[in-house]
């Protein structure tokens, strides 16, 4: 039986970057990662389905330096972001948060940073096996490698630290964590798949040269329903950019009030599009009228997983703690950092996924909880409160929301952010007033839902 210090489950960012960690402080650490295939990647690897991008102020949550990534990760820097409503948009140039990139961010091509990762983690010493799929995790406390991972082909590992990483499917970290919580209060209950989660799909799809944005990231809300619901551009290398959406899992169109207010919702609809429908139509109601859509805006079938699409599940939950007393930590989507809200999480998964490395291999796990709370703990307030604050937005809300946010940005060229406020009138100072109250109320009763007190070690 093979006996490790540091067990990690899952080879993600998250997984990843634990297993890294870890190494680099002289742990013998060793990665699970089940593996899937790729058509923009040699052989198995992480489920490394492409991200929105990288915000200025997010390289600096991650930690890694863009002027160390190999050539081929970075696609395109950014300038801004763009959201756009029914009939107003707003064009964000910064994000009005301290960083120390000097643009607005960049796109980055998702297998090929992992794979980065993969080879610091090796470099440092981490053990990265492939192929490997778990079944689940036994736990004896009065054991010095407390903890059994068995693996499907029957075999065992031991550890004395776990790392769950497994992503937002969570397919291991469930049973783990019901394991230590009391039977009314399931892990599997409020961190399920199919509740917590939103589906995601996109299409690489090569632009017409007139049509192709290199430098921002553009957003379509209130053009389909659903919350947290929308399309998206986002540009690659060449003239490719993925073109998808994000929308929740099992919603009907009987569950929308008023199907005629969206865009991408024809009459004679008697179901909710399908994902790559969803997608036609965007680029149809965008670009139509100057481009032929089937013609000149081909899906570029060597891309993404498999034939130039990808489909894959985003966390829409609230983060939880982990069972540090148990030698064990949850980073990454497993425990809930990534945000359907704007299509991110990268950032925070490798960050959460550091410091659970770090801490495992100094035998310092029990400070995990609040370490990363310190560290990413202000970004996820922020994603949960603006989550919450347009959870319930129809199309005519967006309108006035970017209408109000348009005149509060301004053009991005002068102006303080307060007098850019002030100017825009009472919508603006209405709409800053709620969002800051609900981070304050999030930070008074709480953004984790399973706290580490909840757990019985």
């Amino acid at each position: 039986m093979k006996r490790v210090d540091v067990a990690v489950v899952g080879g993600g960012p998250a997984g990843t970057s634990a297993v890294w960690e870890a190494a680099r402080n002289g742990a013998d650490a060793l990665l699970l990662e089940k593996g899937v295939p790729r058509a923009d990647r040699e052989g198995l690897g992480p489920d490394s389905t492409d991200a929105a991008g990288m915000l200025d102020y997010w390289i600096d949550i991650m930690g890694i330096d863009p002027d160390d990534l190999p050539d081929g990760v970075v696609l395109q820097e950014l300038d801004c972001v763009e959201f756009i409503g029914p009939s107003e948009t707003a064009t964000m140039y910064a994000t009005g948060i301290e960083s120390s990139y000097d643009r607005f961010g960049y796109t980055f091509q998702r297998a090929r940073m992992d794979d980065f990762l993969r080879e610091q983690a090796e470099e440092a010493g981490a053990t990265y096996d492939v192929g490997v799929s778990v079944r689940g995790v036994d736990t004896d406390l009065d054991a010095e490698y407390r903890h059994t991972v068995h693996l499907a082909d029957g075999e065992d590992v031991e550890a004395k630290y776990v790392v769950l990483a497994d992503g937002p499917q969570r397919q291991v970290s469930m049973g783990v964590l019901d394991s230590f919580l009391p039977e009314h209060r399931a892990a599997s209950d409020v961190m399920s798949p199919p509740t917590a989660n939103h589906i995601a799909y996109q299409e690489h799809r090569e632009f017409p040269e007139g049509a192709f944005e290199d430098d921002r990231l553009k957003f379509w809300w209130g053009w389909m329903p659903g919350e947290t619901a929308y399309p998206w551009v986002f540009p690659n290398d060449g003239n490719v950019a993925r073109v998808g959406l994000t929308m929740p899992i099992g919603m009907t169109l009987d569950d929308v009030e008023n199907p005629s207010a969206y865009r991408l919702l024809d009459p004679e609809d008697d179901s909710l599009p399908r994902a790559g429908e969803y997608v036609t139509r965007l680029l149809e109601r965008v670009y139509g009228d100057e481009y032929d859509i089937e013609e000149e805006f081909p899906r570029v079938e060597d891309r993404g997983k498999s034939g130039g699409t990808e489909t894959y599940p985003i966390s829409s939950t609230r983060p939880i703690d982990s069972p540090v007393e148990a030698g064990i930590a949850v980073a990454g989507g497993a425990m809930g950092t990534t945000s359907a809200f704007h299509e991110g999480g990268y950032h925070v998964a490798v960050r959460s996924g550091k410091i659970a490395g770090e801490l495992a291999a100094t035998d310092a796990l029990e400070r995990y909880n609040d370490e990363w709370k310190r560290a990413i703990g202000t970004e996820l307030i922020r994603n949960v409160a603006f989550a919450d604050l347009v959870g319930e937005y129809e199309p005519d809300d967006w309108d006035r929301t970017f209408s109000v946010a348009s005149r509060m940005l301004g053009d991005g060229s002068d102006g303080s952010l307060l007098a850019r406020r002030l100017t825009a009138g009472p919508g603006a100072l209405k709409l800053l007033a709620k969002y800051k109250w609900r981070k304050r109320s999030l930070k008074k009763d709480g953004y984790v839902q399973i706290t580490e007190d909840e757990y019985v070690i």
